[in-house]
């Protein structure tokens, strides 16, 4: 916990937010009354998120208090992966797991991010947790519990069903758990109170999921996964190099060699082998048809990556009389461990410092804003093409201070919307005709000819920039281009021009 804590503290105020993490900070700096109205049209699967982050912002908002409960969430699932790995195996396995977890580059950079994904992953590695103590199963070597507690099963329940309330697609741990229930062969009892609790856990979740089934054109950019996004997923969890993943995978082969399982026996492939391989695999194949699919929607499956890892050197321990090498002793066993993590760490240390950079992420708002600062007067009119590049305004004010917004019909609090309500297509056009110069602030991709928005408003503002006003000057950040229009000279004028 003190290895991630001190990867997740390292460079945390990198200067500046990305688009997601602006949603994050504009939204939780709002009223409660006004989250929920927000909630009712867009982001609904972020709401018990946005309500937490609308606490710890409350003292002092800012970009570190923003990213640390992802930090602290991030410390706290390194141990608790470390946990599983004392209790279903012995204590240098669970040592190892929780330094690898630590180490990896997946989970130091969303420990940064100032978004749901690391709090979800400590929810999930607590449910797991709790789930072995509710099976009351004796795991491997160690002594059977006095009797399974029906009071574990509650704490699993509840677990489960705020982590999916942080985000929805959490669900899919479920079925990680019932494939360690399934090779672990657990009797009836198991079975049927492990579905009671889950049932509850999902009976709770199901308001949340009618609620976003009518958000889901938030999500209609995500593509179908290939098997790009298979190597992509492997290289996230194991690490980065070659140097790295090559040793991962032979761990992790050895960790899951026959036989996996012992009846009547909990063993540590059986929960880490579901955990890191059910919930992306079953993501992915519902993408196929209906497109939900990103890697930071599966992080919390990263846990059961580490833990295998371990277990397969536990393994390979075991292997070394049989190869006739010479075992050393249990503290040596445990040191040469550590220093092969700390190698790890090493190995990616320039890819962990890279992350810890503004310009790493797809965009850096407070450079916009800064750009912003350099180039606009108070008074300005500016247009946002489209309505969400407002996102760096809002997240950064203080480079659009004065300005005039010239599409803005009403702001986002008061409207209930991310990004503000914008003025129907004729009043844009009445606005803009009295403009003689404006200022386009734009996504690239949306300074291109071949982009045509669905909203009129979008395609108002194209059209009008595009007949009546020319390019005079133009600043390009990443993810941002700030572009200078004046209006053309009239046609009367160029007509005497040419007599």
């Amino acid at each position: 916990m003190s290895a991630m804590l001190a990867i997740g503290l390292w460079g945390l105020d990198r200067g500046g937010m990305w688009r997601d993490e602006a949603v994050t900070f504009q939204v939780a700096r709002r009223s409660v009354p006004q989250i929920w109205q927000l909630l009712h049209s867009v982001d609904a699967v972020h709401g018990l998120y946005y309500l937490l982050m609308h606490l710890a912002l409350a003292p002092h908002p800012g970009e570190v208090a923003l990213r640390l409960p992802s930090v602290c969430a991030a410390a706290t699932t390194a141990g608790l992966v470390a946990a599983l790995g004392v209790c279903l195996c012995r204590p240098r396995v669970g040592l190892w797991a929780g330094l690898l977890y630590a180490v990896t580059p997946m989970a130091g950079h969303f420990a940064q991010e100032g978004r749901s994904y690391a709090l979800v992953a400590a929810g999930v590695a607590g449910a797991t947790v709790l789930l072995v103590r509710a099976m009351g199963m004796p795991p491997v070597r160690a002594k059977p519990r006095s009797r399974e507690s029906v009071g574990d099963w509650w704490a699993y329940a509840g677990v489960v069903a705020v982590t999916c309330l942080l985000h929805e697609l959490a669900v899919l741990l479920l079925l990680a758990h019932a494939g360690t229930l399934a090779l672990v062969r657990v009797p009836a009892r198991v079975w049927w109170r492990w579905g009671c609790a889950a049932g509850a856990a999902v009976l709770g979740l199901v308001p949340l999921v009618l609620v976003s089934r009518g958000q889901s054109a938030q999500v209609a950019w995500l593509p179908r996964p290939g098997a790009g996004s298979v190597e992509r997923l492997l290289a996230a969890f194991t690490g980065s190099t070659l140097l790295v993943v090559v040793p991962y995978l032979v761990l992790v082969a050895l960790a899951v060699r026959p036989p996996l399982v012992r009846r009547g026996e909990l063993s540590l492939p059986a929960v880490a082998l579901p955990l890191m391989v059910v919930p992306p695999a079953v993501l992915m194949t519902v993408s196929q048809f209906w497109p939900l699919y990103d890697d930071r929607y599966v992080l919390y499956a990263l846990s059961g990556a580490p833990l295998l890892a371990a277990a397969g050197a536990e393994r390979l321990v075991g292997l070394m009389p049989r190869l006739r090498l010479t075992v050393p002793t249990g503290p040596r066993i445990t040191l040469t461990g550590v220093l092969t993590i700390t190698f790890a760490f090493a190995v990616q240390l320039p890819l962990l410092r890279q992350d810890r950079t503004a310009d790493h992420r797809a965009d850096n708002l407070a450079a916009v804003s800064a750009t912003a600062h350099s180039e606009l007067r108070p008074g300005d009119p500016v247009l946002f093409l489209p309505s969400i590049v407002r996102r760096s305004a809002l997240a950064y004010p203080k480079g659009f201070r004065g300005i005039r917004d010239v599409a803005l019909s009403a702001p986002g609090p008061a409207s209930g919307t991310l990004y503000g309500l914008e003025a129907d297509p004729g009043e844009l056009r009445r606005r803009l005709a009295r403009l003689d110069r404006v200022w386009v602030v734009a996504e690239p991709f949306a300074l291109r000819p071949t982009w045509y928005p669905a909203s009129p408003t979008e395609q108002v503002k194209l059209a009008v920039v595009d007949e009546e006003f020319v390019p005079l000057e133009e600043v390009a950040r990443k993810g941002v281009t700030m572009r200078l229009y004046v209006r053309r000279a009239p046609v009367q004028g160029m007509r005497w021009a040419i007599d």
